[in-house]
């Protein structure tokens, strides 16, 4: 039995090289904007105000439930929380 090695987690767990990506991108804004909201310590409930969501969907961020996020609702919720996102484009290895 050969043993593969990955670059990271969802490169493992996903069975495509775009899906993979996704996921990465989706984790990475996911994790910003807890880190976000856990250092203002702001009620999830002031959070859901601040993003346009529900408080509901502001714990499913703080729980992690990344099947629950689109690229394109992280990128808006990352937004209205003030933050700022760069994207850096390579070619693959």
């Amino acid at each position: 039995m050969s043993q593969q090695r990955f670059a990271n987690v969802w490169d493992a767990l996903e069975d495509t090289p775009a899906e993979a990506e996704n996921m990465k991108l989706r984790s990475e804004l996911m994790m910003a904007l807890k880190n976000h909201l856990t250092h203002t310590e702001i009620s999830q409930a002031e959070a859901a105000r601040l993003l346009g969501v529900t408080q509901p969907r502001v714990s499913d961020l703080m729980r992690g439930k990344i099947n629950l996020f689109g690229l394109d609702a992280l990128v808006n919720m990352a937004v209205a929380a003030g933050l700022h996102i760069e994207l850096r484009i390579s070619a693959a290895a």
